[in-house]
């Protein structure tokens, strides 16, 4: 049986332009210019620099108008004396000791670097091939990851082959030339595995009783060695504590990603800008905003022209009413736009600021056991904002500190009591976890268990789990692979 019935309830829907402004403020700074730019360049009423005559009265309080999005609205409804005004432009990159000197646009020349896979390419011309073996090398090439390995299949590589290149050869021969494609630089690549990868590079060395040892281990006790069964490679190969050891040795000098090195120096580096500075003069904490994201915007002086030739006309055509409608338009994005810059720049600052007063004691060390337990609720409570704005300024940002350039999201962190009953950061328990396992005896690596009990006698009662958790997330990997000889 069908019912109908009405339902009244309150929901609260943002508009289009809070949701802009949102998207604004979790732009770290090279993401805002970009940003920037590209408002420059489609709103032609919005400029950049100083200008000789502000056309927008910063008392004008209708910063958007619905009415700009409708195309039947009247030029009769637009009071253009709130267009034009002879006041002495407003800066609003509003000097102050909130921002850094960092005005000048910084441009990093990039050199443009070969791809890998050329690289390879043009080793391949010093070595003889015939016509039929040049084809497979360049398609083996090809197959080459940035890795430096070919993750595929012999087999399925003769398939590709025949279908894509009309070559038809036996698995051998693609062999062999993949003998001559992995004695290209650098040393390792064309491996299909770990081990050959390992082995290709040992051979290319000086032979030596230690590198012949780390052949054959590699080649006849590759699990054990992942596994670091230091005992059974001991009996199985015969050999002394000492010379496995050097064996080793050999072997962890070596590239597991050969075509890591040669990519990682032709690819365009990321360079991190800071959005915020903090700096300690006097014993006080000094916060700045990065200049780059207070830039000086006006709106233009032609279209405020535009319209005071409009006002003054005594006739007016359609297509200069339509005119008036489209320069309206452009104007309230301009001065939206203005004005949701000079919010987010309110924002960023109140935020950081208010993070850099909660975190005071870390600011002024740098020592992370000082960093206080603070989740996002703590800050958006004391500026009197919501979450999702304190997550979006904390995300993808990054400040410079007397301690190097850090995430201002990583000073998050949730509270553990400890034995006084006191809240600590988890930042903390980590940091101390971490300088546990660094002193503790390689021979003998501490289990999770063995943790969980010194950090408890430390007083930081946690379980076996969590200490596994924690571990985890600091990238260190279990007691046994910690194991060394």
């Amino acid at each position: 049986m069908l019912k109908q019935h009405l339902q009244f309830k309150l929901s609260q829907k943002l508009s289009p332009q809070q949701i802009q402004l949102m998207k604004l403020i979790q732009l770290p700074t090279q993401a805002f210019e970009q940003r920037l730019k590209q408002e420059l360049e489609e709103n032609p009423a919005l400029e950049s620099g100083k200008g000789e005559n502000d056309s927008l009265e910063d008392s004008y309080a209708d910063t958007y108008d619905e009415s700009a999005d409708n195309d039947s609205i009247s030029t009769d409804d637009i009071n253009i004396d709130d267009y034009l005004s002879d006041d002495e432009i407003p800066d609003y990159r509003t000097h102050a000791n909130n921002y850094s000197a960092d005005d000048d646009e910084k441009s990093i020349p990039y050199a443009a670097g070969t791809s890998f896979n050329q690289y390879l390419i043009n080793q391949l011309n010093t070595v003889y091939l015939n016509d039929e073996e040049w084809a497979i090398a360049e398609f083996l090439v090809g197959s080459v990851d940035e890795s430096g390995y070919i993750r595929r299949p012999i087999a399925d590589i003769m398939d590709d082959l025949a279908f894509t290149q009309n070559i038809y050869v036996e698995e051998a021969t693609i062999e062999a030339v993949l003998k001559k494609v992995q004695e290209l630089d650098p040393s390792g690549v064309g491996a299909r595995s770990l081990d050959e990868c390992l082995i290709i590079q040992l051979q290319r060395k000086e032979r030596s009783e230690a590198i012949a040892l780390a052949i054959a281990i590699l080649e006849k006790s590759f699990e054990q060695f992942t596994k670091k069964h230091y005992t059974r490679l001991l009996q199985k190969h015969n050999v002394s504590e000492a010379q496995l050891k050097e064996a080793i040795s050999e072997i962890e000098k070596l590239n597991p990603k050969p075509g890591g090195s040669y990519a990682g120096s032709n690819r365009i580096i990321e360079h991190v800008v800071p959005d915020f500075s903090i700096r300690i003069v006097e014993g006080e904490l000094e916060l700045s905003l990065n200049g780059r994201n207070a830039p000086e915007l006006h709106v233009s002086k032609e279209y405020s022209n535009m319209l005071a030739g409009y006002k003054n006309a005594k006739e007016k055509s359609k297509s200069q009413k339509d005119t008036v409608l489209f320069i309206k338009q452009k104007l309230d994005a301009a001065k939206w736009f203005i004005d949701a810059i000079k919010q987010r720049q309110q924002t960023l600052f109140v935020t950081m600021s208010t993070i850099m007063e909660y975190q005071r004691e870390y600011f002024l060390s740098g020592d992370e056991r000082k960093l206080r337990p603070m989740i996002l609720k703590d800050i958006a409570d004391k500026i009197n904002m919501d979450v999702s704005t304190v997550s979006r300024v904390a995300n993808s940002k990054y400040v410079d500190t007397p301690y190097g350039t850090k995430l201002i999201k990583d000073f998050f962190s949730e509270a553990m009591k400890n034995e006084q009953g006191e809240d600590v950061s988890t930042r903390e328990i980590k940091k101390i976890l971490e300088t546990v396992i660094r002193d503790e005896a390689k021979k003998k690596p501490l289990t999770d268990d063995k943790l969980a009990k010194m950090l408890k006698e430390k007083g930081y009662p946690i379980a076996r789990r969590t200490v596994a958790k924690y571990r985890e997330q600091l990238g260190i990997p279990v007691a046994r692979l910690r194991k060394q000889i």
